[in-house]
């Protein structure tokens, strides 16, 4: 198949506006018309994938981090990052990378911990703002309810799990027509009034461009009148981290012990076993000290993630247990993950697991 039609269902999975604006996740080589024969899955890009995936005769590589985070001005092979860049482009391998956009998405690497943790009813723990905007659309009673039957079909009017969601008001608009214009009502010249209904819904940053399409197309007037609003409202589906309930309550080390056994962690960082027992846990992939407050005030009762530093553990206050499983730890699913989604779209498509574990910390035991 072609290139965009893999990297086009990965990012209706993980929109690449969810990222961070540090990240570089989406294509970084590659053209996307080209034929995929097979893909390689793995958590990292280094140069023993991209042997990996020359011995496997795949032309993809698709990874959690991205290979590339900051621009490279020179390919002399110099460090890992250059050499893996020129071994792919030189093996004609597509290099793709789906980092924090999936991070960001309920269904993606924490919503994953959740399903290793077993936890339920789990939500977003710190949902992301700016991703919404407003549409108000001004028509004539005739035409409300194909326009808004079009506008709901690109995407518009999807709020949590409710879908077709509007606002609509009935008013009375003017114009008149000047000698250049083709009214679909009214005559040229003369001030005409119109009956019209006032459309109020919402959609996805990513999805204006259709919605906007959707809306010309299904508009009757020459000179469509409409506004579009920036929303601060949070989207309660994307952002970091998430936060579940355990099927039953724990005691601390208990609940430590199911977290190393079922992430096959192989080892676990954490604060002082607290006397409450384990019932509401927060999780991030990754670094996730960023959320500790986040989890403290959810009412969490421990917080499984990684890269916490030394005196960022005092922070926990005995508010919660921090259990700190390593960054490659609390990713690691991730791959399988991917596969699942990618089979699951495309069953007869040949995708395979690394066989490379990329962790760059050893440990000493």
């Amino acid at each position: 198949m072609k290139l965009r039609e893999i990297t086009n269902h990965l990012e209706s999975l993980a929109p690449l506006n969810y990222q961070e604006d540090y990240d570089n996740s989406g294509l970084i080589v590659g053209n996307p018309d080209e034929e995929i024969r097979a893909a390689l899955v793995a958590l990292d890009c280094t140069e023993q994938i991209v042997d990996e995936a020359i011995s496997k005769n795949c032309n993809l590589i698709i990874t959690h981090h991205p290979i590339v985070f900051k621009g490279l001005k020179k390919f002399t092979g110099k460090n890992y990052v250059e050499r893996v860049v020129i071994k792919a482009i030189r093996h004609n391998i597509s290099l793709y990378a789906i980092h924090t956009n999936l991070d960001h998405v309920a269904n993606g690497v924490s919503g994953y911990i959740c399903k290793k943790l077993g936890l339920q009813n789990a939500k977003v723990l710190a949902p992301k703002a700016g991703l919404l905007k407003k549409l108000v659309v001004f028509c004539p009673v005739s035409h409300a309810e194909a326009v808004r039957n079009a506008l709901f079909v690109a995407g518009a009017g999807e709020i949590g799990n409710y879908g077709e969601c509007s606002f609509n008001a009935q008013g009375t608009g003017t114009f008149k027509a000047n000698d250049l214009a083709d009214p679909y009502v009214g005559e040229i010249g003369k001030q005409h009034k119109e009956e019209e209904i006032r459309i109020e819904t919402i959609f996805k940053v990513q999805d204006e461009r259709k919605v906007l399409v959707a809306l010309l197309e299904s508009h009757p007037y020459e000179e469509v009148a409409y506004d579009i609003y920036p929303l601060a409202n949070e989207l309660n589906n994307v952002g970091a981290g998430m936060i579940g309930w355990l099927h039953e309550e724990m005691e601390g080390m208990n609940f430590l012990r199911h977290v190393k056994n079922e992430m096959q962690a192989t080892v676990v960082r954490h604060t002082a076993v607290l006397p409450k027992k384990i019932r509401k846990v927060a999780v991030c992939g990754g670094s996730g000290s960023f959320l500790l407050q986040k989890a403290i005030a959810a009412g969490a009762d421990a917080f499984v993630t990684a890269d916490f530093k030394y005196h960022e553990f005092f922070d926990a206050e005995n508010k919660l247990i921090i259990a700190d499983i390593g960054h490659f730890e609390t990713e690691q699913f991730t791959s399988n993950l991917l596969i699942e989604n990618i089979q699951e779209k495309f069953p007869n498509f040949a995708i395979r697991l690394t066989e490379h574990n990329t962790n760059p910390i050893n440990y000493l035991f």
